[in-house]
């Protein structure tokens, strides 16, 4: 960092210090650093950035940082693009179980009133697809939650969707960064107090009606019903919310599925911002089932279910042949959901003819061979679930297909067109109705799975991260990229490098990311990928086998080999 930079971050301090708009209990806390200039800087040194998705970051007082002002700048900013665009827009806002949610999201519906934009907001916690939901249902014009999904408890963030239910895509969140750098500051935000903004009627609360009409909207996803409400007297499911929102809208559907035995682990049932039963409150890390497992295995649940923070995130464990429980990867996951819908629909002649799946780069290629064997079109978009709801608002204008399924490798599902975001709550109803609809075959759903690999391969995948924080981070990330973008070894693993597709470029008429894929001659490929949202950068891993052993062979020696040229690079500038 320059001292240009250090002293720009000073400087912003202070003006904070002594800016007449910026509270007290703020300016305490920035007291508190008087001689933690390093904090100081963090801070200050630039302003938290408005991505393609909106804001993310840490708490607290700073230009850098995430707290009613900078929500009230972003709001400020996105309410200009909606007044340029419609005549009269409205906005729903969601918000989840972490600290200053509330605040957050009354100060973005108050700065949004201030500016004549109709706020209609969630009277509680609510999960981002009820949002992406809410947004379609009552034709509103853009949508925000205020959610950091599953990072530490000391993040919040700001996702921003529009008016088809879908996060902003990179052309709008341009416009709306645009609009935020043409505030000089936090004194041109125009806001209404709430009594006015609820006497002007821009200010709307949301209640149990649109609870009851999205609850209605994931239940018609179902594919056997009746079927269902008669097996699942059988079926055992412990489920949990991670503390956050998932607890109401899950245990909602499954109810009225019929599902009887649903249990909710205690510890994990009511919010808690502070996470505090768990290390990360991501489905994805094995470590958040530990409680559901020994519930689990108390009481021989088949199924366990945890959601994430804003429920957008599903994961699954189901007990393998051992009867140990099994923690289903995302691609699995999505393999067997995708298969019983298809399975359902060709059997109830309900299968569209111009029907389509839509997925990322990063996921696997299992499901495009289960679709394939139905006949069906598959579209590949980067990474983030934005892209694959774009394309299903695409294919609802045009009418050329018709997506029932829309899935990525991070635990994230959509069934159904009511929403354009991912969904764990219709993602758990499926995973649960499959569950039940092979029980009552006499089949489990490990027997499912292996089902799958024997008809259509053993496909292996697994992911890698590297969490490199702050400045230096930035930088090794950036260094990683440009060097296996200009000196890619010839072959990895053992196996000669075929292809770099670089997405930098704009390939297959996707948007320009900086994301790169390597495909080696025997069929495996891998992918570098900085986060967008957090300070890493992730590797996924692919490889597909006769059998499993081959499968996991290939991908183990693919992994090492990758891994230990990224670690080789960072080594040197962490001693």
């Amino acid at each position: 960092m320059t001292i240009q930079t250090q002293e720009r971050a000073i400087q912003a301090y202070e003006q904070w210090l002594s800016s007449r708009v910026i509270d007290e209990g703020s300016k305490d806390e920035l007291r508190e650093l008087t001689h933690n200039e390093n904090e100081i800087v963090d801070r200050f040194y630039k302003d938290l950035e408005f991505g393609t998705g909106g804001l993310r970051g840490v708490i607290g007082a700073g230009t850098n940082r995430i707290n009613i002002y900078t929500v009230g700048k972003a709001t400020q900013g996105l309410a200009a693009v909606l007044q340029e665009e419609y005549e009269s827009p409205s906005a729903v806002i969601a918000y989840d179980s972490r600290h200053f949610s509330p605040e957050f999201a009354l100060e973005a519906a108050l700065v949004f009133a201030g500016n004549g934009v109709k706020a209609y907001v969630f009277d509680s916690l609510r999960p981002t697809p009820e949002l992406s939901y809410a947004v379609r249902h009552l034709n509103a014009e853009a949508g925000i939650v205020i959610t950091a999904s599953h990072n530490p408890p000391e993040y919040n963030g700001y996702k921003v969707f529009g008016a088809d239910g879908g996060q902003i895509t990179p052309d709008t969140a341009s416009r709306v960064i645009e609009a935020i750098g043409r505030i000089g500051s936090f004194e041109e935000i125009v806001k209404l107090d709430r009594v006015e903004a609820e006497a002007q009627g821009l200010l709307v609360w949301l209640g149990q009606e649109i609870d009851d009409a999205y609850t209605l909207a994931v239940a018609g996803v179902s594919q056997n019903p009746e079927i269902i409400r008669e097996a699942s007297g059988d079926y055992r499911i412990v489920f949990t919310p991670l503390h956050g929102t998932g607890n109401v809208p899950v245990r909602a559907v499954l109810q009225h599925l019929g599902f009887q035995h649903v249990d909710i682990v205690p510890e994990q049932e009511q919010p808690d911002a502070d996470f505090s039963t768990v290390q990360s409150p991501n489905p994805e890390e094995h470590a958040a089932f530990e409680l559901a497992i020994t519930q689990a295995k108390a009481c021989g649940a088949d199924l366990i279910l945890g959601t994430d923070p804003d429920a957008d995130r599903m994961g699954a464990v189901i007990q393998d042949d051992q009867e140990e429980y099994f923690i289903l990867s995302g691609n699995q996951s999505g393999a067997i959901m995708l298969h019983y819908l298809l399975e359902s629909m060709k059997q109830k002649g309900t299968l569209p003819e111009n029907v389509a799946i839509i997925k990322t780069i990063v996921t696997s290629e299992m499901g495009a061979a289960i679709a394939a064997a139905y006949g069906m079109s598959v579209f590949n978009t980067l990474t983030g679930f934005k892209y694959i709801g774009e394309k299903m608002t695409q294919f609802e204008k045009t009418g050329e297909f018709e997506c029932i399924f829309g899935y990525e490798e991070s635990y994230g599902y959509l069934a159904g067109n009511y929403a354009r975001d991912k969904d764990a709550v219709v993602a758990a109803m499926l995973i649960a109705e499959a569950g039940a609809y092979y029980k009552a075959q006499g089949k489990s759903l490990y027997e499912v799975l292996q089902e799958l690999y024997d008809t259509y391969g053993y496909f292996a995948e697994k992911l890698e991260t590297r969490t490199l924080k702050g400045i230096q981070g930035v930088q090794l990330i950036e260094g990683i990229m440009s060097a296996w973008r200009e000196s890619a070894p010839n072959e990895v693993g053992g196996i000669e490098l075929s292809q770099i597709e670089d997405f930098s470029l704009g390939l297959y008429d996707l948007p320009q990311e900086n994301v790169l894929k390597f495909r080696l001659a025997d069929g495996s490929w891998f992918c570098l990928r900085p986060s967008g949202t957090e300070p890493k950068i992730k590797m996924y891993f692919a490889a597909q086998g006769s059998t499993n052993e081959e499968a996991q062979a290939r991908i183990a020696a693919l992994t090492q080999d990758v891994m230990a040229r990224i670690d080789a690079y960072i080594e040197p500038f962490q001693k």
